[in-house]
């Protein structure tokens, strides 16, 4: 992948701050919950390390085959939670596509030449560059690109409605009383707006 520093180290934070937030939420009363946090916090500080710029970090290949393994475990516990239908079906579908984008590149990432696998280290590769499959890449941008914006009104006041996010709230997505910052669904949903954003800014540097 191919970012400028800054924007990698945007990435880097953002993702980070996502998925420690999901760490929080994973103390969560309600054991769906706790699991769903957990598989995002997951993907936050999945997402962080493949985004550390490679003129800091180049991880050999077999690093990033790693992590394809781990984040395909991931997406099949995502896909028996939705065949268990444990929760909302929707979002266990948005989990288990967000899991499989981040096999894809990581999969890209680990075919790349050697010294060049990283948010910064695609650069200039050429005809070097290991490409993944346009189609995928570019179905993966139109879902990102659609869950951001759907998420983005989702927290205009006044859309979160009651159980939206599996919390109930009354009315807006400002604070709630009563409810601990882990189940608030206004929280919960800018947490995955965030990693939708960085989803989609790192497919754009494939």
């Amino acid at each position: 992948m191919h970012a400028p520093l800054l924007v990698s180290w945007l990435l880097v934070a953002l993702c980070a701050a996502s998925g420690a937030y999901c760490v929080l939420r994973a103390r969560s009363r309600t054991p769906e919950r706790r699991a769903t946090a957990r598989g995002e916090a997951l993907m936050g500080f999945g997402m962080a390390a493949m985004a550390v710029p490679a003129a800091v970090i180049a991880p050999p290949g077999w690093v990033w085959t790693a992590y394809a393994a781990v984040f395909a475990t991931g997406a099949l516990a995502a896909g028996g939670a939705m065949a268990l239908r444990r929760g909302g079906p929707g979002h266990h579908l948005h989990h288990l596509l967000g899991m499989l984008a981040m096999v894809y590149m990581a999969w890209v990432m680990a075919a790349a030449p050697a010294g060049h696998a990283g948010m910064s280290g695609m650069a200039g590769m050429g005809a070097e560059r290991a490409a993944g499959s346009p189609a995928v890449t570019g179905l993966l941008l139109l879902y990102f690109a659609g869950y951001v914006l759907w998420a983005g009104a989702r927290l205009m006041p006044g859309t979160l409605t009651a159980g939206a996010g599996s919390a109930g709230t009354s009315g807006g997505p400002g604070p709630v009383r009563g409810v601990r910052w882990g189940d608030r669904p206004e929280l919960a949903l800018a947490c995955r707006l965030s990693m939708g954003t960085a989803m989609l800014a790192m497919l754009l540097t494939l």
